[in-house]
């Protein structure tokens, strides 16, 4: 497991009794919910709980069982907003993506200016230059559709692309010649 880089944090854990062994979370803690599901070692935790209660899995040996929040505790705690479920689905800066959007993308929920977005496709000798503002460290992927009415309408033209500072860009150079076609950017 990773001990530094991208998505950790230097909050106290708040354990329920540190000293004393208990390594459990309190209902504060900003490790609910802010682990990454593809390190969760099993579907189990030490207490022989299910390992991710939420829909992400905690940080630490222990999943907090009853999470009030789709969030990350300590991503809502870090922007003022409540881990109580109320912020969730809310969109403080306008920016048409609401709090759980943001915290997946791994954009900042009180900046407008701070949201995922295809940038104008330009064309180029090697392909098509797809390009879309992104967050240092986050891990995109990129899609791509001749037809949207197709079953499934997209398919996965390159994944674990890293991203930069500002804006990520990803040439397609099998792009088809004959006819449209359509992008789309996700975070993994």
């Amino acid at each position: 497991m990773p001990t530094n880089g991208f998505g950790n944090f230097a909050n106290a854990p708040r354990f329920v009794d540190q000293s004393g062994g208990n390594l459990r979370l309190q209902s504060n803690s900003p490790c609910i919910n802010s682990g990454k599901n593809t390190y969760a070692a099993g579907p189990f935790d030490l207490d022989n709980n299910q390992r991710i209660a939420g829909g992400t899995v905690d940080m630490g040996a222990y999943e907090f069982q009853s999470p009030t929040t789709l969030l990350s505790y300590g991503w809502a705690q870090q922007y003022g907003l409540a881990t109580d479920g109320s912020a969730d689905f809310l969109d403080p800066d306008g920016d048409h993506a609401n709090n759980w959007q943001e915290w997946c993308a791994s954009t900042v929920p009180t900046n407008a200016v701070s949201v995922l977005k295809m940038l104008t496709p330009s064309n180029s000798v090697s392909g098509w230059i797809i390009s879309w503002q992104s967050v240092s460290g986050a891990t995109y992927l990129l899609e791509r559709s001749a037809n949207l009415g197709a079953q499934p309408q997209f398919s996965i033209l390159q994944s674990n692309i890293i991203g930069q500072i500002n804006n990520t860009s990803y040439t397609d150079t099998n792009a088809p010649a004959s006819s449209g076609f359509f992008y789309r950017v996700g975070v993994q």
